[in-house]
């Protein structure tokens, strides 16, 4: 016989008014499903063994719809008062019970009764909620999510979606058009709170910001020296070992502190003042540099507030510099009288003051959002799909002319190897074409459209346009993306981020024996196709100054 299976329902008599009929958490919810599945499986097998119609024969899943509550079958006394034939019961518990024993009459039909009990308690323990996110082509996507989702459970659900490599790189965008507003959505917060917070003009953007955890990698990098001190002490520094310690440890007081452009409220015209950015809220300074409390008046408190960054600065706010920022209150109705806007001399002023914002607001959750991938990493997903990563980590040079193969330490060598690579795939390409037919599509013009379907190619994109794109992004080391070039139709430009500045270098065609080759050196060293440039400077640095790292991507939901 089967077990008895008990599920968490009871009379309306049994229960008080605010002792709820649903599981009260995602552990309790998964508990009962799973013994769901288990009555599932196993009365499937009692199916095949045993293929009766009398209803004693059936155990009951459900004793305590049943009265006595221990009663291990069901019988006719054991219903609910009520009409069969009317659907009039003594409560919604009543009905529910009712509708089992009617079910469970006819063997067969043990499915509906398991999808029908499934779907309630999934359905009334956490509804769906209806969420449009939009990739960065405009193109939206409407996805049903429950009410607790965090952002990060959503990217990585629109990730599998996509059919894209999950590098935990992809982030949530919130942004507001109208306000040239937008900001990044920690991991931990609940997509459905932020989506009720925005205003009708808003809207989820799902990207790419490989900078999202950079400060942990590389912290002097986003902390100057001269900007991160300790509150008591004017003159005394935290040393680099400590640094994010003493952010993420509630016992300490670091503090960031520079001058700031704020705009004046109402107006126009735009005050430099000298700021402290403290776990307590962000201050100006009415009197000079001065610390005195007496001289110190909150702007803004932390708690209650985000940050965002400003995409159209000086067009839309008239900023004295390109690196503005806002802190917008989240009760905000989007008037922008309620809008803080700030405005730094540089953008690793403006990277700073808005990393210590987070920092100060979340704390040490920050440090385990950055983390939980990292512990995810040995459990490796069903859903993970077989896309090749291109990086450093996994692209090497090996040697094969030997009996066995070895790795390329040496990168004069390593360029070597590619150059001889190429020009033995060049004269092998040309022999088949003299022995075999001539190929629909010719060797030099699969070089030239081989590299459309990469994802760091962008095609014919202003410089101004690449450049919004390394913002987005991150604008981390080795970021980079290629394009046509605007000044010689026939020429590629590799655009690429280093130390927070964007530089251009320009890949021009070279022609010998009458084949086409790519150079990024004037010639010196030469490939066959941009795929196999783009690989070869992910190895080597060569002339630039650093290696390619993170290519640009972008997404089609």
């Amino acid at each position: 016989t089967l077990p008895e299976v008990c599920i968490s329902v009871r009379s309306q008599s049994s229960v008080s008014p605010s002792e709820p009929l649903v599981p009260t958490n995602k552990m309790e919810l998964f508990h009962q499903t799973s013994v769901l599945d288990l009555f599932f499986r196993r009365l499937q097998e009692e199916e095949l063994q045993l293929r009766t119609s009398s209803l004693p024969a059936i155990p009951n899943p459900f004793p305590e719809l049943c009265s006595p509550a221990s009663s291990p079958v069901l019988s006719p006394g054991s219903l609910p008062p009520g009409d069969p034939t009317t659907g009039k019961h003594v409560s919604d518990n009543s009905q529910i019970a009712h509708f089992v024993n009617c079910f469970l009459k006819t063997t067969p039909l043990w499915k509906l009764i398991t999808a029908f009990i499934y779907e309630m308690v999934i359905e009334s323990a956490f509804p769906l909620q209806i969420v449009k996110i939009f990739s960065e082509d405009g193109v939206g996507k409407v996805v049903e999510i429950p009410a607790d989702m965090m952002a990060r459970d959503l990217c990585q659900l629109l990730v599998y979606k996509s059919h894209c490599l999950d590098d935990n790189s992809w982030v949530l965008v919130e942004h507001h058009p109208l306000l040239g507003l937008e900001r990044c959505l920690e991991d931990h917060e609940l997509v459905v709170q932020v989506q009720a917070s925005m205003n009708s003009d808003g809207r989820f953007l799902f990207r790419k910001n490989y900078a999202k955890y950079e400060f942990f990698r590389n912290p002097l990098t986003f902390f100057p020296e001269h900007m991160v001190a300790w509150c008591q002490e004017t003159n005394h520094t935290i040393p680099p070992s400590q640094l994010l310690q003493n952010f993420l440890s509630t016992n300490s007081c670091p503090e960031i502190q520079g001058y700031l452009y704020i705009k004046e409220v109402g107006r126009k015209s735009w005050k430099k003042v000298y700021m402290f950015l403290r776990r307590s809220g962000l201050y100006c300074s009415t009197k000079g540099a001065s610390k005195e409390p007496r001289h110190l008046q909150l702007l803004a408190d932390l708690e209650d507030s985000n940050i965002f960054t400003v995409i159209t600065g000086k067009k839309q706010h008239s900023a004295p510099t390109d690196f503005e920022f806002c802190i917008k209150p989240n009760k905000s109705r989007g008037e922008m009288k309620e809008l803080r806007m700030l405005c730094a001399e540089d953008e690793q002023s403006r990277t700073c003051w808005m990393t210590g914002f987070r920092l100060f607001k979340y704390g040490i959750i920050l440090y385990q959002n950055y983390k939980l991938p990292q512990q995810r990493k040995p459990l490796l997903s069903p859903f993970s799909a077989p896309v090749r990563s291109v990086s450093e980590n996994s692209l090497v040079a090996m040697d094969f002319s030997g009996r066995i193969g070895r790795v390329i330490d040496n990168p004069v060598e390593a360029q070597c190897a590619a150059m001889e690579e190429g020009h033995t795939w060049r004269k092998r390409t040309q022999r088949m074409n003299v022995i075999g037919s001539q190929s629909p599509l010719h060797h030099s013009t699969l070089n030239s459209v081989i590299h459309i379907a990469q994802l760091w190619y962008y095609g014919r994109i202003t410089r101004e346009e690449s450049h919004r794109i390394i913002h987005q992004q991150g604008q981390v080391d080795g970021l980079f993306l290629v394009r046509v070039s605007q000044s010689n139709p026939k020429a590629f430009v590799l655009t690429l981020c280093h130390h927070k500045k964007i530089k251009h270098f320009q890949i021009l065609p070279c022609e010998e024996d009458g084949q086409v080759f790519f150079s990024l050196d004037d010639g010196v060293t030469k490939f066959t196709d941009l795929i196999q440039l783009v690989e070869f400077y992910q190895l080597n640095r060569g002339v630039l100054p650093c290696k390619l790292k993170h290519p640009c991507t972008v997404v089609a939901l």
